[in-house]
């Protein structure tokens, strides 16, 4: 270490900082941070995941090195587990698919959501994952937000807020520590913190009549809440990100609402605060404001530099000892209550065994037909708009289904490990599997024709023989490519029926009318998700097997 502190000291500063690692098992860096640098919360990324068994023996093996290393109390492990598209624990040999945000709140029922956190809260404890990084609690009140979108339960506060606690409260019935994000709210912006710093110019009045909402409903009863990298110059008189204001984390957050959880920043490996502060430099900053936990997910070098930054911090007397033990105390408290007692985390070889008998049956019982995940997405399916008659299509007809070519969603939930591009970025499967799942139920019911179609492509040769067509979007909203391409389709099939399906914000087809795409007679479907079992759901409807119940969770105002 560059600088020498009181151990006692440099444990407690180790209990504020969540980081991340590469690979499937435990690796030196991450060994090191915890053994050398005493990191007491480490999170798990898509980069981590294989399996359940796997998982379960990577946790145990970092609690068993905490343990070895001295650490008080065992490691509160966290995952980005929103379900639906951001959804680190949800390969088929890890964790069930359950629906995301406003993919369950399609459902209007809040029962099914607290039952669906519940579910994955119990596969997420048995693997040793013992917080979520959820729910999202923002309210999309932007169209065109990049970056939350379709991980937000809807528009109305009230309503974002009764499904926010249902995730919550599902999650902690399973002892999963939930966290609240993005405070004080990332859904009126079309700026992604990914890339850069949104700045929200709302008053105190207009934030909590809106975003608040939420947040200040559900305190009370929550273990922690993520602060998001966004500036609200009208609250702080600068522009510095609310995860780094103390003017947001202590003083609205704190004093005035009155919360006693854990405060953890999002991560500031993210342009909105490395590009302008540095990372060790915003990790001491936003201790300063009042954050309980700092996360950085991705890079030795800065996680190390950012407890070292901190070493110097408190020796130069930057920052409070005494603060940091009363957030110590707080973060003492949330691994009480969640990660238990070594006994209970390191458990037996019996205990083990069971454990991985347990989750086989909790993953049956949540993905066999008809069973919990099942039920959620079929009742999530919603009909954005009507026409009587198209559907349902016929079994014997040639039908062709369109499915827009493979792009980058965000950095939330696009494929952190590349394995959808090749070395130069090149899109492998421009098609994605969940579309080629998507093509594949349709042809099990009729003839199919698959065309995964582009910016100014071309449209097939032989679309005349077309006796039906299902059209596929996603984000068209802001991807205005796919709209021009259904506009040259509908003109090159004006007969034949079409039915639209929205696969993931359900904003796709507002603005139609404008860009020239006449839908009054094509009925358009939202799954909400682009997810295979939300796919294979609408499936289903189009073909007749079901109808919809699903309802959409934003005013849409479609014509």
């Amino acid at each position: 270490m560059a600088l020498k502190l009181d151990q006692q000291i440099c444990r407690e500063i180790g209990q504020h900082f969540v980081f991340g690692f590469h690979g499937y098992d435990v690796s030196e860096d991450v060994e090191r941070l915890i053994r050398e640098y005493y990191v007491g919360n480490i999170i798990l990324m898509k980069r981590n995941v294989q399996s359940f068994e796997q998982v379960r023996s990577l946790t145990l093996k970092l609690q068993q090195i905490a343990k070895d290393a001295g650490h008080e109390r065992p490691l509160m492990i966290g995952t980005d587990q929103e379900n639906g598209l951001v959804s680190a624990f949800s390969k088929p040999e890890a964790g069930t698919q359950f629906p995301g945000a406003m993919t369950i709140a399609a459902t209007a029922s809040s029962e099914l959501a607290e039952q669906v956190a519940f579910a994955s809260g119990r596969e997420l404890r048995l693997a040793g994952i013992n917080w979520t990084y959820a729910p999202v609690c923002d309210v999309n009140s932007e169209a065109r937000n990049p970056v939350i979108g379709v991980r937000s339960f809807g528009d109305d506060p009230k309503e974002v807020a009764k499904y926010a606690g249902a995730v919550s409260r599902g999650f902690t019935k399973a002892r999963v520590a939930s966290s609240l994000k993005h405070f004080p709210g990332h859904g009126d912006t079309h700026v992604d913190s990914h890339l850069a710093l949104p700045v929200i110019s709302k008053s105190l009045e207009s934030l909590s009549a809106t975003e608040l909402v939420p947040f200040t409903s559900l305190i009370p009863d929550v273990a922690s809440i993520m602060t998001g990298h966004m500036a609200l110059p009208q609250l702080t008189g600068t522009a510095t990100p609310a995860s780094l204001s103390r003017s947001i984390t202590t003083d609205l957050l704190r004093s005035n609402l009155g919360y006693s959880g854990v405060i953890v920043t999002d991560c500031l490996e993210m342009a909105a605060v490395a590009a302008e502060y540095g990372i060790d430099n915003g990790a001491v900053m936003a201790l300063e404001a009042g954050a309980d936990v700092v996360m950085i997910c991705h890079t030795l070098e800065r996680q190390v530099g950012a407890v070292e930054k901190t070493y110097e911090a408190v020796r130069e007397g930057r920052l409070s000892v005494e603060e940091l033990k009363r957030g110590g105390e707080r973060v003492r408290r949330m691994k009480e209550r969640f990660a238990g007692s070594w006994e209970e985390v390191l458990g037996s070889a019996e205990v083990l065994d069971s454990a991985k008998e347990e989750w086989r049956k909790l993953n049956t019982e949540n993905t066999e037909l008809s069973q919990l995940s099942h039920r959620a997405y079929r009742a999530s399916t919603a009909a954005l708009s009507e026409a009587p008659g198209v559907l349902p299509f016929k079994h014997e007809e040639l039908v062709y289904v369109f499915t827009p070519q493979a792009e980058s969603i965000n950095l939330a939930v696009d494929d952190a490990d590349g394995v959808l591009r090749d070395g130069s970025g090149r899109v492998r499967n421009t098609a994605g599997p969940s579309y080629l799942a998507f093509a594949q139920a349709v042809s099990s019911r009729a003839k199919a024709d698959h065309v995964v179609y582009a910016v100014s492509g071309e449209l097939p040769e032989k679309l005349g023989e077309a006796k039906a067509v299902i059209f596929a979007t996603r984000n068209a909203n802001t991807s205005r490519w796919q709209l021009e391409y259904l506009k040259r389709l509908r003109e090159k099939v004006v007969s034949v029926p079409m039915v639209v399906v929205s696969t993931c914000g359900p904003y796709d087809v507002m603005g139609a009318r404008q860009e020239g795409v006449d839908l009054r007679d094509v009925p358009v479907l939202a799954t909400f998700e682009f997810t295979v079992p939300a796919l294979l759901a609408a499936v289903e409807v189009i073909f007749g097997e079901r109808q919809t119940t699903g309802r959409c969770p934003v005013v849409l105002g479609i014509e």
